[in-house]
């Protein structure tokens, strides 16, 4: 079982045997849905280790990488497997990023589609009510790991 944990340090966040099984998951679904010629926009933390890059050219579709901050590598690391490598990127009113932007910068976009948070929603102000202008698409947030289209993008940011 993998060690990568909710907040109680207990529930698995991923319930992988380990990162192989993971893996091979995750280049499954991305590649029942992604087709060799579609855009893919990766919002970072795309590997623990650079020695799973590989994995990349198994993987359908143009890749553009929004950088997270596990992606420490030189950007020439990246573009072997990326068309692109950007730190934020703006698509059809939408914000792309990573880490969500703070509350008082959203303004100028319609939604932030972000990273980061892994199984966490960013909420309005104190309460626990999920920002709508927030979408997440963390592995632990998506549909049995399957990406989301741009045009579910826009339905969950209400675009």
């Amino acid at each position: 079982m993998m060690k990568f944990t909710r907040s109680d340090n207990i529930t698995p966040l991923r319930s992988f045997k380990d990162a192989n099984h993971m893996n091979e998951r995750i280049i499954e679904q991305h590649n029942s849905v992604v087709g060799p010629n579609d855009k893919w926009y990766c919002l970072g933390d795309l590997a623990m280790h650079k020695k799973f890059l590989h994995l990349l050219h198994r993987m359908n579709g143009e890749k553009v990488l929004i950088r997270g901050n596990h992606d420490t590598e030189p950007a020439n690391v990246y573009l072997r497997y990326f068309k692109d490598v950007r730190g934020t990127h703006q698509l059809d009113g939408m914000l792309l990023s990573h880490i969500p932007v703070h509350p008082n910068s959203i303004g100028r976009w319609k939604a932030n589609v972000h990273g980061h948070l892994h199984a966490n929603v960013v909420t309005v102000g104190d309460t626990q009510v999920p920002d709508p202008r927030y979408v997440s698409v963390c592995m632990e947030q998506l549909d049995d790991y399957i990406p989301v289209s741009l045009e579910d993008l826009k339905k969950r940011a209400k675009i």
